[in-house]
């Protein structure tokens, strides 16, 4: 096939260039890009377009303060592939927002949508502020003038937007309004992860976490392990690790430490997660001062005697310094790229199965699209219709990766990596070359 490489042939990818720093997340991204490429012998000229990114807009974004001065900010929008349909991705708000960081996750995105079936291509967005000493009036000045920046950029059939770090449904409200307003009329499906009022959709704020839970359970039967007899731990207890807490408890599993900013929270007898969401929503979005657990730290959180993990926080959690004392079984990658390519091997070493986060992570994406496509009709499903869609749809994702692993004698990330870049590589190579 075209995409293939001729076998004869110097790769680029044979002699990658140094990693740096495997904690560089568009470096990780790459070394496990280069696996799969050569597991598929993927034409260097495909390799090159598959691993860069189609257009890369940075903005400045003038925003003026309750105080009457303006303060300047950097807006990123990273498109990185758009072979399968338009481009997707979130949009963080967050002091370390950084171009590598942007392209990464990008990146990630084109992978993830691939895996789960999704017609959408990769994006990913942020600017580099800090929201928590920003006024309301102020974010939503800062929201409106990056969406009026990038309104070119942004479209229903061109690159939507969703939530991400520190982003909610009220930003993408605001993004709606001010992309509308240029248009001339109620473009609903610009964005997802919006308020349902404004054509959300049911499930979507709870589906990354239902993604978990759906993907852990499926590993669980693969491992012969019962949730009934299984305990967890989770790291991060934003939507995300909450959600899939508050779900894997419901399905059995005894949910026995859970972390935030604040630090990590253990019962050997388990955890009354519905309570720690409560005492977290009273209590301005912090477990501080949760008094019905021992106090551990996030560190110990990860090595505990667990059968699941879920770390469910920011990038490079799990690293070369503390992978080999990982106890879980299985790792759940509920945040984007906790895991470095060094810990990977330790893990993999250590016989631990690590369900990737462009699988494991995936529900938010399928929802996503989900409300695009009910956007599109004007018409919205149930909560248990876009549940039992999700599911089979995570499941049958999962079979799928699981499959490729086997398949190929690979990890279940890289076999992840394989089926993602496979699907994006065959498209491209149907869809040819404009030029």
């Amino acid at each position: 096939m075209p995409f293939k490489r001729n076998l004869h042939e110097r790769s680029v990818y044979q002699e990658p260039a140094p990693i740096r720093d495997h904690d560089d997340p568009f470096q990780s991204m790459v070394e496990r890009f280069d696996i799969a490429a050569e597991i598929l012998e993927l034409d260097p000229g495909f390799y090159e377009y598959l691993i860069t990114p189609s257009r890369v807009h940075i903005t400045a974004v003038p925003v003026v303060q309750d105080n009457g001065r303006v303060k300047m900010y950097e807006g990123i929008r990273v498109i990185h592939n758009e072979v399968l349909g338009p481009s997707k991705g979130g949009i963080r708000f967050a002091p370390d927002v950084d171009i590598d960081e942007v392209k990464a996750l990008a990146a990630w995105m084109t992978w993830k949508c691939a895996v789960v079936g999704v017609p959408f291509g990769g994006a990913k967005g942020g600017v580099r502020c800090n929201p928590r000493e920003m006024s309301a009036g102020e974010v939503e000045r800062l929201t409106r003038r990056y969406t009026a920046n990038l309104i070119d950029v942004f479209g229903p059939d061109r690159d939507i937007p969703a939530p991400d770090m520190n982003t909610n449904a009220q930003i993408m409200a605001w993004i709606l309004d001010t992309y509308s307003m240029h248009s001339r009329r109620t473009e609903n499906a610009v964005v997802t992860g919006k308020p349902i009022l404004l054509g959300g959709s049911a499930g979507r704020k709870e589906a990354t976490g239902r993604g978990v839970m759906t993907v852990t359970l499926a590993a669980m039967e693969r491992e012969g392990m019962r949730p009934d007899q299984s305990t967890v731990a989770v790291q991060g207890f934003g939507n995300v690790g909450s959600i899939a807490a508050l779900l894997l408890a419901e399905q059995g599993c005894k949910v026995v430490a859970v972390s935030d900013i604040s630090g990590g929270y253990y019962n050997a007898d388990g955890l009354d997660v519905q309570a720690m969401i409560d005492y977290v929503e009273a209590n301005k979005g912090s477990l501080e001062g949760y008094q019905q657990a021992d106090k551990i730290s996030n560190d110990e959180l990860l090595t505990l005697d667990v059968d699941v993990l879920v770390p469910a926080a920011k990038e490079d959690q799990i690293t070369k310094q503390n992978a080999a004392d990982i106890q879980a079984r299985i790792i759940a990658e509920g945040a984007n790229g906790p895991t470095t390519p060094a810990a990977d091997d330790i893990l993999n070493s250590n016989g631990v199965v690590v369900i990737p986060d462009i699988l494991a992570n995936a529900g938010g994406v399928t929802v996503s699209y989900f409300e695009w496509v009910q956007d599109r009709q004007g018409y919205f499903w149930t909560l248990d219709r876009v549940n039992r869609r999700l599911d089979r749809s995570m499941r049958q994702a999962f079979d799928n990766v699981y499959d490729a692993a086997e398949q190929y004698d690979v990890s279940l990330r890289i076999g992840a990596y394989v089926l993602g870049i496979d699907k994006v590589a065959t498209a491209l190579q149907m869809r040819g070359i404009y030029g």
